[in-house]
């Protein structure tokens, strides 16, 4: 998952950002509200973390100009500002969600995840044991890969990819994302690690790798 954080205390953004990150998902973060609206005309965000509080353009502001843009990214609105007033106003102008300061982060994790499901439909349970998407089935519990009714073999990192993928079908995937969840890593290793096992996983299971789609400069998304 891709997400905007815009927060100007930096001690804070930082905490929100390793935590968010250790969930797998790539984090950019802006300082202010311009900064907040640059990123957000040149990048693609599943959810945006929006502080109201913030230097020049205020929060309120960054969203009502988020949405005079037409765009439809969830806004999670985080504030200190916790009065039934603040809420509705804060929902009126666009918000789709509003979190007090301070609060429980599994709580936020729960919230941007619920965010996400409702923008993108998504309603499998990723705990269900046989993954089924076109020609393909992944059965968790045995860890068997079919194509066509015929068995792939794949590595474990093979498999952890493609279950990756399959699990997030139609969103787009940074190789950021894809490192620290399938590798563990936080930080790209300067390797093309992530491009080769793509190459690889698309060779192995035929016809259905050309379901999983490049995006120059940002990742993979499977169709």
């Amino acid at each position: 998952m891709n997400i905007l954080l815009v927060e100007d205390e930096l001690r804070v953004a930082d905490f929100i950002r390793r935590g968010l990150g250790a969930e797998g998902w790539s984090v950019d973060h802006a300082a202010d509200g311009e900064d907040a609206l640059e990123h957000a005309a040149s990048n693609v965000y599943d959810v945006i973390l929006l502080d109201l509080m913030l230097p020049g353009i205020q929060g309120q502001d960054v969203c009502r100009k988020l949405r005079a843009r037409k765009s439809s990214t969830p806004i999670l609105m985080l504030t200190a500002l916790d009065s039934p007033e603040e809420k509705v106003e804060g929902l009126r102008m666009g918000a789709d969600d509003y979190l007090p300061k301070p609060f429980d982060f599994d709580e936020l994790i729960a919230r941007v995840e619920a965010l996400h499901r409702r923008a993108t439909g998504y309603t499998a349970d990723a705990s269900e044991t046989v993954i089924t998407s076109g020609a393909v089935t992944f059965n968790r519990a045995s860890l068997q890969v079919m194509v066509d009714g015929t068995e792939v073999e794949l590595s474990k990192k093979e498999r952890d990819l493609l279950l990756l993928l399959l699990t997030s079908k139609g969103r787009v995937l940074s190789r950021e994302r894809i490192l620290n969840t399938v590798w563990g890593l936080n930080e790209d290793p300067l390797t093309n690690v992530v491009d080769v096992y793509v190459g690889r996983l698309r060779r192995k299971i035929g016809a259905e790798g050309k379901r999983i789609v490049t995006l120059r400069n940002v990742g993979y998304r499977m169709n």
